[in-house]
């Protein structure tokens, strides 16, 4: 059915002013994962720092939240396209929220975590307790 669909559309969007629409694929090949952000997780010697690419989206649309000793980042995305020509009409809606959780390590303090949003880029600091800035370096004894 797929294959079908796919060469019935070559032929569908060809006409002399435009001749192909390669960035429109398909609804139905559109994946879950897609709605999924990139996340880096990275620890500082003061804090840990989550940023989350979001790009075309809002802040207004964007939560984050402390919740179960994790952070909940969650969003919804919508987008609409228009497209007019003397020979085609084109309207393409697309709609997905998403949700990720990421458990927290003990030594963090949660009344001081952080939250910028920045050119499509979510980035979350969370402090770390006094106690977990520390280092104790350990003596290896020979056995």
């Amino acid at each position: 059915m797929d294959r079908l669909f796919n060469e019935l559309g070559r032929g569908f969007f060809q006409s002399p002013s435009r001749l192909s629409m390669p960035e429109l694929g398909p609804f139905w090949q559109r994946t879950e994962r897609e709605l999924e952000p990139v996340v880096d997780f990275v620890e500082r010697p003061d804090r840990y720092e989550i940023t989350v690419e979001l790009p075309g989206m809002d802040e207004k649309n964007i939560e984050v939240r402390l919740a179960g000793g994790s952070l909940i980042v969650s969003g919804e995305k919508r987008e609409e396209k228009e497209e007019k020509d003397v020979n085609y009409y084109m309207s393409e809606r697309r709609y997905g929220s998403f949700q990720r959780s990421f458990p927290l390590p003990d030594g963090i303090d949660l009344n001081k975590v952080n939250a910028t949003f920045q050119k499509g880029v979510l980035t979350v600091s969370i402090p770390k307790t006094e106690d977990a800035k520390k280092e104790t370096k350990i003596e290896i004894k020979a056995a």
